[in-house]
């Protein structure tokens, strides 16, 4: 139990350094983030094989996890680095939840690159925060570098029913329990329309269910009687910032 517990404060002591550090003439070479003699893998698979809610591991490109951690650079020993490097991503809850890793024709989305030019501008960049994740109704996980509060390496959810950043309070590593063992019919109370399931399991990670009237709305609180259609989750993300910087009587 101390050693799990170590590892966990060692692991989100790498992923603060990884956010917070200044941008060098020089990354870390690959081989330097690849930790062969205490992976983070080991935990985080345990805990897969435990969780409570349904978690696919989506099969990772050989190639593309090495290109994918050298750009996080984020070490293996890291649940973060990890997740990166073992795996494509994880879906959570037949794919409601999308953790990303290093990319999967189902969620053909890296973590480095969904964040380059949103969170970052060049590879090895600080970053005020990070996309880490996001769900099937145009919600989204961030951890925070800095530029959220003061409550480094936490994380937010940016809620589509108030285009605002929730802190969650919880680690990278605590997220991840939270995806997995959680009870997400309580989180998402209200957000979940019947036969959302069978839906949400065939739609791609790419994508996600856009909402009328907007679901920040007073009109879109019953998700049940507004209409929803498919969209971008790059589409989205765009919307959610354009209606936050100019929200409307309802926001």
């Amino acid at each position: 139990m101390i050693k799990n517990r170590m590892q966990y404060l060692t692991a989100t002591g790498l992923i603060l350094i990884a956010l917070t550090i200044k941008a060098q003439n020089k990354m870390r070479a690959i081989d330097d983030l690849i930790n062969k003699t205490d992976p983070g893998w080991a935990l985080v698979d345990g805990w897969i094989k435990s969780a409570k809610n349904k978690v696919e591991i989506l099969a990772a490109d050989s190639l593309q996890v090495k290109e994918a951690l050298y750009k996080i650079q984020i070490t293996t020993r890291s649940p973060m680095g990890a997740i990166v490097y073992m795996t494509g991503g994880l879906l959570i809850d037949d794919g409601w939840i999308r953790v990303l890793g290093s990319g999967n024709p189902k969620l053909n989305r890296t973590l480095p690159d969904w964040n380059k030019g949103r969170t970052f501008k060049e590879f090895g960049d600080a970053s005020p925060f990070l996309l880490i994740a996001d769900d099937a109704i145009g919600g989204f996980y961030l951890l925070n570098g800095g530029g959220l509060g003061k409550d480094l390496g936490k994380v937010y959810y940016f809620s589509p029913d108030n285009l605002e950043y929730e802190p969650l309070g919880l680690t990278y590593t605590e997220f991840l329990h939270f995806c997995f063992n959680s009870d997400l019919d309580k989180f998402y109370k209200a957000k979940r329309w019947k036969n959302w399931r069978e839906e949400v399991s065939k739609l791609d990670g790419n994508k996600v269910f856009n909402f009328y009237p907007f679901l920040w709305t007073k009109e879109g609180k019953d998700i049940n009687k507004i209409s929803r259609k498919i969209i971008s989750i790059e589409e989205q993300y765009n919307l959610n910032l354009a209606f936050r910087k100019q929200p409307g009587p309802d926001h």
